[in-house]
């Protein structure tokens, strides 16, 4: 069973590493500039977009298996599903610091400053520092089995933060572009999603999705490993 798992494993790992590795070149090599883009600052800002999109389904995907995870573990109390909720949420705060690093980034051309309390932005900020606040809780508690409970609760309360993040655009003025399901006419420096744009968008997406399965694969891995060593050293004393 544990050398089945490893080849799965292995074999993640490797379809991992090629999504990553087109969705990179595809993002700066190969797809041209949007066509309303003029300055080399903005052409370069459009290059982290693709990044920004990759990560932002990293985090939303650690979140929302979080949330499963938690509602699993509140279910049946086995402990796998939390190794998976905490496992996910590290997970998802690596890429909501990426998300929220890159859209820094690509704001700095756009709007001329790294940061701006747009309603966009504080929702991701919100969601970010809201799971900042799931580990510290889990650090906060010792006992293994209250810990895992009050974190699968917060686990599934947090969550409702994420789809207000994503329908925050929708909702309330903001000058950040809608990139799928409509446009935003108060957005400042979208521009049009080309075939060859939206084809490398969706690629970067799907490639950071993988990335996050792999990624997840190896830290639950960790966490079992680390239980059986506590175990092992409770029979050793």
């Amino acid at each position: 069973m544990t050398r089945e798992r490893d080849l799965w494993m292995l074999g993640l790992d490797i379809i991992a590493a090629i999504a990553m590795f087109i969705a990179l070149y595809m993002a700066l090599v190969w797809v041209p500039d949007a066509a309303n883009l003029t300055t080399p600052v903005e052409r370069a800002a459009q290059h982290i977009f693709y990044l920004h999109m990759g990560v932002n389904v990293g985090a939303g995907l650690g979140f929302l298996v979080t949330f499963i995870a938690s509602i699993a573990y509140l279910l049946s109390r086995r402990r796998i599903w939390d190794m998976i909720a905490v496992s996910s949420v590290e997970l998802g705060v690596i890429f909501a610091t990426a998300v929220l690093a890159t859209g820094s980034i690509w704001a700095r051309p756009t709007w001329n400053t790294w940061w701006t309390w747009d309603p966009r932005l504080t929702t991701a900020a919100i969601v970010w520092l809201l799971y900042i606040a799931y580990l510290m809780l889990r650090g906060a508690l010792e006992d293994s089995a209250q810990r895992a409970r009050f974190a699968a609760v917060y686990g599934i309360f947090a969550f409702f933060s994420v789809p207000l993040t994503f329908m925050s655009i929708r909702w309330w003025r903001t000058i950040h572009p809608v990139v799928l399901g409509g446009s935003n006419p108060e957005a400042q420096g979208g521009f049009a999603l080309g075939p060859s744009i939206r084809l490398t968008m969706f690629v970067s997406m799907v490639a950071f999705a993988i990335l996050y399965a792999a990624l997840l694969g190896h830290r639950v891995r960790l966490e079992q490993t680390a239980e059986a060593i506590e175990r092992l050293k409770e029979q050793l004393a």
